[in-house]
């Protein structure tokens, strides 16, 4: 067994250190994954392999591997010899170039092939970002938009799943694009390490009957970049390896980053924790089920039907199909592909986009060639990355649907609009003061136009009734409380419509921002009323007036005449002439009432027009009073929930919005 380290560093002095730090990063997290330790031989060795001739690289090499492989033949007693062959893999593809310490296998050694312990280094390449196209830019931004309007109307839980989201999305933008992560997840002796190891070429997981056998992720990478990714996943530098250096494996998997996840059905609660961890990372996941534990509940009550989405970055794997005998095998996986239908996952079979669905043998090689070469397109495509954060924004925004969609129609009509003024100018009495001012223009009308006598006894009868008492006050003081009563109810009414169909959160922000400004709207009315219900002065008259007033006036001094004409004839101071005064007389009686009825009649119609104008005023004035303090305010919250409807339809990718 040969072992060299592959750092492609101009400066000795730089690579000595950083392999010396590599060193000290740990020892490996799996059995037949050795570390190499801080031993100063083997930094000596380093050192000597750096400036020796050909010839003594190869001696250098050969002393090296002394200690190596006393290392490899303690923790490499579980593989099986059928999950990779040493053949054709010493060479490698090229140098590593960004601080790996690698081992591989010599030719002409006929020992057993050992993981590579991946460590970062200075000279670590950096890889492009991933992008993503302009429909996911889209939705994550109006998903952005989403949470930024909704925060002050939903508590932070419901908004915790989209913001986690909206952070991975951009914490994912800026790592590598050229790398897919792809997770092996599965319950205890499925085979999942045994198909890590198998992809890999070389013993990386522990595998046993002891349960659970993996106790943390552990990473493959098949190219140069990926250490910042597999940062993001929490895989410390002892826990990251690199394939059995293959030209034909490297190039049909090249980007690929493999973690081989713990027990999802552990007994341990920290390695369950592990795996829910990991997986709302990962670009992909592929599920390792056995023949016997294919149909567990555990298994798609809690991954898979919350994941049925997520089913394009999905790889479904029967494993251990060795087992099955005859056609048993694909009557197993037909009844998978059932179970996973009726998880609501879909299947990518006949060309359509779903998960993957194979059956295999890690253990024989049986259909890893299929799996190998489906997880190469997979790869090479670089779409996963995107795939998984669109079905995570689809996931949480059906997650949110109850908060945002409803399937009626919603809002505030002009009815109500209208209901809710007509109440409140029911509450302020607009009907009653604009009657009390058609009384008052005719009452004027009278006093201006009817007879002197009448206005004399009306001014008497004025004198005669009581100016106070308690019946009046209580009458006031219980309409002034049905009044409150009123503009209450019409609050309450007008709130109850605009929440109607409303999601619960924005329903119930509607009706406090009806409260909220129905505060001090009975007094506001009130202030209202008495400045708008009468205007100050006199009514106005119209055009006719000073022709009536003059009319009842001529009449009022016909009596005044004839009746002196009589009083002069009865002292004598006048000649006898009954006739006259007394026709002057009747016409002044007669008159007087006749043009005081004319203008009563003339009258009916200036004094309803004004009434009407006053009760209009005061409709207006209450209509305007009860839009500032409730109306606005409701429909701000309304035209709030629409435009966070609308941002929840783009996130759908439904640019009308949604109901």
């Amino acid at each position: 067994m040969t072992a060299v380290t592959d750092q492609d560093h101009t400066d000795h002095t730089d690579h000595a250190e950083e392999t010396v730090s590599g060193e000290e990063g740990g020892s490996g997290g799996g059995g037949g994954a050795p570390v190499e330790g801080g031993a100063p031989d083997a930094v000596e060795a380093e050192e000597a392999l750096e400036v020796a001739e050909p010839a003594e690289v190869v001696e250098a090499e050969e002393e090296v591997d002394v200690v190596e492989a006393a290392e490899a033949d303690e923790g490499a007693g579980g593989q099986d010899s059928s999950v990779a062959d040493p053949a054709g893999r010493a060479e490698s593809a090229g140098a590593w170039d960004d601080g790996l310490i690698a081992r591989r296998v010599n030719e002409n050694a006929g020992g057993e092939p050992v993981a590579v312990v991946e460590a970062r280094g200075a000279g670590a390449p950096v890889a492009a970002p991933l992008a993503y196209d302009g429909s996911l830019r889209s939705r994550l931004d109006a998903l952005r938009e989403l949470v930024g309007l909704s925060r002050t109307r939903l508590d932070s839980r419901t908004l915790a799943e989209a913001g986690r989201v909206l952070d991975e999305a951009a914490a994912r933008r800026r790592l590598s694009g050229q790398h897919t992560v792809v997770a092996i997840a599965g319950a205890t002796g499925s085979g999942k390490s045994q198909l890590f190891n198998a992809l890999a070429g070389v013993t990386i997981s522990e595998t046993g009957v002891r349960r659970p056998t993996t106790a943390a992720p552990i990473a493959c990478s098949w190219s140069d970049g990926s250490a910042s990714l597999i940062e993001r996943l929490g895989i410390p530098p002892r826990l990251r390896r690199r394939p059995l250096q293959s030209a034909e494996a490297e190039a049909q998997l090249r980007g690929l980053v493999l973690v081989d996840l713990p027990d999802h059905d552990s007994a341990a609660v920290q390695h369950r924790e592990q795996v829910d961890r990991v997986l709302a990372l990962v670009d992909a996941v592929i599920w390792v089920v056995d023949p016997e534990k294919y149909a567990d509940a555990m298994l798609h009550e809690r991954y898979l039907r919350p994941m049925a989405g997520h089913a394009e970055v999905m790889f479904v794997v029967l494993n251990q199909i060795d087992r099955l005998p005859g056609e048993a095998t694909e009557q197993v996986l037909d009844d998978l592909r059932r179970l996973l239908d009726e998880d609501g996952i879909a299947l990518g079979e006949y060309g359509e986009p779903g998960a993957t669905v194979l059956a295999l043998s890690a253990l024989t090689g049986d259909g890893m060639g299929e799996l190998r070469e489906a997880l190469g397109q997979f790869v090479a495509e670089r779409g996963a990355p995107a795939r998984r954060i669109s079905a995570d924004v689809d996931a949480a925004a059906w997650g949110l649907r109850p908060v945002y969609a409803t399937g009626r129609r919603t809002g505030l009509s002009e009815e109500a609009r209208d209901e809710f003024a007509v109440r409140l100018a029911d509450a302020v009495g607009a009907t009653a003061a604009g009657e009390a001012a058609e009384r008052a223009w005719l009452r004027n009308a009278n006093r201006a136009c009817g007879t002197p006598w009448l206005r004399l006894w009306r001014w008497y009868q004025d004198r005669l009734e009581p100016t106070t008492g308690r019946f009046p006050l209580r009458a006031q003081a219980e309409e002034e409380a049905t009044a409150r009563q009123r503009v209450e109810q019409a609050v309450r009414t007008v709130a109850d419509r605009a929440s109607a169909g409303l999601p619960a959160p924005w329903a119930q922000a509607v009706r406090e921002a009806a409260v909220r400004g129905s505060q001090g709207l009975p007094e506001a009315l009130d202030e209202l009323a008495a400045r708008a219900g009468l205007p100050p002065g006199r009514p106005p008259r119209p055009g006719w007036w000073p022709a009536a007033v003059f009319a009842q006036a001529s009449m009022t001094l016909l009596q005044v005449v004839g009746g002196l004409w009589l009083v002069g004839q009865i002292v004598g101071f006048m000649a006898p002439n009954l006739g006259v005064p007394v026709l002057l007389m009747v016409a002044g009686i007669i008159g007087g009432p006749l043009v005081e009825w004319s203008c009563r009649m003339a009258a009916r119609g200036p004094a309803r027009r004004y009434g009407m104008e006053a009760e209009r005023r005061l409709r207006e004035a209450a209509a305007g009073c009860g839009r500032a303090r409730v109306l606005d305010p409701v429909a701000s919250e309304l035209l709030r929930y629409r435009e966070v409807r609308e941002q929840y339809g783009r996130v759908l990718g439904v640019e009308a919005g949604v109901r």
